[in-house]
């Protein structure tokens, strides 16, 4: 069942809005791995650029300095970051600094090994930024500007057609070429695997037929609202139970009783914005009613009997509701108890109306 869906899903076009918010969420979780590339990098350039200035005899100069302070206040601006579309900016100003720092304490060496420390330079950044949460175009810019500005073939007397001019050539090519395909493949396979655990909990915790939470995840969000602390004035919980819902199915068939659930669902879904609801099972729904009053609980069930009574619909019904006050002993299953007592009285009164559990 896990290869057909997720076959199905390789199919399936992205959609650019599901895409950003995957950028944004993987890089929320990857934040803290960033900012370690980042001081990593610093430290590693720092440690490069003290042996190249003491024992090469260049000199720690200010242009040294410098471009410390400006790295280190990068990764600082990172810590605070909390945007994916700002870290893509952000990482290429990286990229460009860190780059021309290299450039130029590669430029305090001997002329004939620069081009191979022009090219380690380069792996580094690249293999660096294929690990990171970047967009695409934000890896491909970061390709070209680390070539631009490594370049093993920029003042370094070596040319293209020598020997070993090809062989570096050759090697950068199979680098791009090898960190590109990496970067491509591991974010595809992170964007799968995000839009199968997003696929796959929509399905746990939402009602497949009205698109409401289900009963799994009112129970998670009530308890979490019944435990919350400092817990707000008053906590109230409705059951709702759809009026003579078997006789809609028996008289219309089942495809207009589905109908029917998917109406209340989406009146209960407007009137009870702000809080917790789903459908419990069947005809029966839930709403979890935190930090209310008594008159507000009774002026919402008020109107909620109304909305879906009053419904222009081919199968008009009408809903009776249970309604109880969470004490602050009250267990969810408690006031799960109280409030089905009151929905009891609600459809042994007539019905379409509310009651409270007194």
């Amino acid at each position: 069942m896990l290869k057909t869906l997720e076959a199905q899903l390789l199919k399936q076009a992205t959609p650019p809005a599901l895409k950003a918010e995957f950028a944004q969420y993987d890089f929320e979780r990857l934040h803290r791995f960033c900012v370690l590339i980042y001081v990593a990098s610093i430290c590693i350039w720092l440690l490069f650029n003290l042996i190249v200035s003491f024992p090469g005899k260049q000199g720690f100069t200010l242009y040294s300095m410098a471009f410390l302070a400006a790295l280190s206040i990068n990764a600082v601006v990172l810590a605070f970051i909390r945007q994916a579309r700002h870290f893509q900016w952000l990482n290429l100003v990286f990229v460009l600094l860190i780059g021309i720092g290299i450039r130029l304490m590669i430029e305090g060496l001997p002329l004939e090994l620069r081009p191979d420390w022009l090219l380690l330079g380069a792996s580094s950044i690249l293999y660096s930024a294929s690990v990171l949460p970047l967009r695409r175009w934000s890896f491909f810019a970061t390709i070209a500007l680390t070539w631009v500005i490594l370049d093993p073939f920029v003042m370094t007397g070596i040319s293209v057609l020598e020997l070993r001019g090809t062989m570096l050539l050759v090697y950068a090519l199979f680098l791009t070429a090898l960190t590109l395909y990496s970067f491509i493949k591991l974010r595809q396979a992170k964007l799968h695997t995000y839009i199968m655990s997003k696929l796959l909990l929509e399905q746990a915790y939402n009602d497949t037929l009205t698109g409401i939470p289900n009963r799994r995840s009112f129970m998670a969000r009530a308890n979490e609202r019944l435990h919350a602390r400092p817990r707000e004035p008053d906590h109230y919980l409705a059951m709702i139970d759809v009026d003579n819902f078997k006789k809609v199915n028996d008289l219309y068939g089942h495809d207009s009783g589905d109908e029917v659930l998917k109406r209340v669902a989406a009146d209960i879904r407007e009137v009870m914005a702000g809080f917790d609801y789903a459908r419990l099972g069947g005809e029966e729904f839930a709403i979890y009613l935190a930090g209310v009053r008594r008159d507000d609980v009774q002026a919402l069930a008020d109107r909620l009997c109304r909305v879906i009574r009053e419904a222009a619909t081919p199968h008009p019904v009408t809903v009776s509701i249970g309604l109880a006050r969470v004490g602050d002993s009250d267990s969810l299953n408690q006031a799960l108890v109280k409030a089905d007592r009151a929905l009891y009285h609600s459809k042994h009164s007539g019905k379409d109306r509310y009651t409270f559990d007194e």
